[in-house]
């Protein structure tokens, strides 16, 4: 990049002063060669005077013998007078007055190039056209020497820019570089480092901050990975260690655990996994944003009633759902289950005796309410309780908290539709989930 910054700025730089050159070149020698023209015509002017009042066939004055000359033609073309350094010499060229020419070679210091000028003028004799040529040297040599300055400084010029855009470039990418060596040198096993920033707010201290929130970013990111590699591998282990326990003590005394024992231990267990195993999927659908991928018409109402029948009917609780009311929301049906039966379980495993159910309308919502008299959530805790296998030090043993996964997964369903769940304190005492869903449109 730093080379083909130089070498544009060269290029550009050049061809504009190129373009200039060629401009001021032109322009000197347009105004040079008029310079010439009004010289000549104020000499032609002298000479009208001139011929005015002297006798015929004298010469006619002018300045330098080798830079100028003058002749005076009548109405036939013929010469009544001129300069002595055309002394005998036919016309040198015929103009009509107000015209101009260049001749090329010129008729005195021939090589060189004159500027005729043609005036009128009334001699002794009679009407007069007044021709007077100066040389262009002076323009010719201006020029010339000009244009050789330009050919000489331009390179140098150039040379000056290349140099001057190579330095500048190269300490304007010096902090890319080092953040692109220090980028570099971080591997997987490095995360915490960061790029070196410096003080503004250009484009280089904005690239320095956002690649150290990229790299915050990916080091939270492998930080949750690896607990949740831990976590969910604590989990499997589990289930899968006690099936092996079971089915070697069945084999090693097979008196002691009857294969009825043993199957019901490995299909609990198996359940479990089962569990588990869904959990997860679902939670690396929610991971790729594809969580909700049908949309119905739901009632939520019929899927809460129906949970806290199950409730009811497998826990020694009470649960109220009598404040339950109709509430219809749009999303996926399978989800929408899931994400009631998991709050209702969580309510179950932490409540005392009772359960207290809510769903209503208000202000375009459809509001859920899990209410329970258990211990509740500390303030300090109810952000982590929806991290995945997270439970609090109460809820420690597995029969009693779950694996950990039943609230991040309510929390992904009701983001995938578009809901947003609170945890307060309950009027029981102990904790109260509020889901906020959008109601159905029309």
């Amino acid at each position: 990049m730093r080379v083909r910054t130089t070498a544009l700025a060269v290029v550009v730089v050049g061809v504009a002063l190129l373009i200039g050159s060629v401009l001021m070149v032109s322009l000197l020698r347009r105004s040079l060669t008029d310079d010439v023209r009004t010289a000549a015509l104020v000499r032609a002017a002298t000479v009208a005077d001139f011929l005015r009042s002297s006798p015929p066939g004298e010469p006619i004055p002018i300045g330098d013998q080798e830079e100028e000359f003058a002749q005076a033609l009548d109405s036939q073309g013929g010469v009544v007078a001129s300069s002595a350094n055309l002394s005998g010499r036919s016309p040198v060229v015929r103009l009509a007055p107000g015209e101009t020419r260049r001749l090329d070679p010129g008729p005195v210091d021939e090589g060189e190039p004159f500027l005729v000028v043609a005036t009128s003028a009334i001699g002794s004799s009679g009407p007069v056209t007044v021709i007077v040529g100066m040389t262009l040297e002076t323009v010719t040599e201006s020029t010339v020497a000009t244009a050789g300055l330009l050919a000489g400084g331009i390179p140098l010029l150039l040379l000056v820019v290349g140099v001057v855009t190579w330095l500048v470039v190269g300490r304007a990418l010096a902090p890319v570089e080092s953040i692109r060596s220090e980028v570099e040198a971080i591997s997987s096993r490095e995360l915490h480092r960061r790029v070196p920033e410096r003080a503004g707010k250009d484009e280089i201290s904005r690239l320095a901050r956002t690649m150290n929130r990229m790299l915050g970013r990916l080091e939270e990111g492998q930080a949750r990975q690896r607990r949740f590699v831990s976590d969910a591998s604590h989990e499997l282990r589990s289930p899968v260690a006690t099936i092996r326990e079971h089915a070697e003590i069945a084999m090693a005394h097979p008196d002691r655990i009857g294969i009825e024992e043993l199957a019901e231990v490995v299909l609990e267990e198996d359940l479990r996994l089962q569990r588990l195993v869904e959990d997860l999927l679902l939670l690396t659908r929610a991971d790729e944003g594809t969580l909700s991928s049908r949309t119905e018409h739901v009632d939520l109402d019929d899927l809460v009633l129906a949970e806290a029948s199950r409730l009811n009917g497998s826990a020694d609780l009470h649960v109220d759902p009598s404040d339950v009311s109709g509430g219809r929301v749009e999303g996926d049906r399978a989800q929408l289950e899931r994400l009631v039966r998991n709050l209702l379980e969580n309510a179950g495993r932490h409540a005392r005796r009772a359960v207290a159910l809510s769903l209503r309308q208000a202000d375009g919502e459809v509001v859920l309410t899990v209410d329970d008299d258990g211990t509740g959530v500390a303030p300090e805790e109810r952000d982590r309780i929806f991290e995945r296998f997270v439970r609090l030090e109460e809820a420690r043993d597995r029969d009693s908290g779950g694996s950990g996964l039943g609230l991040a997964i309510v929390r992904e369903i009701a983001l995938a539709h578009g809901a947003t769940v609170v945890v307060s304190e309950s009027p029981l005492g102990g904790a109260r989930f509020e889901i906020r869903f959008p109601a159905q449109r029309g």
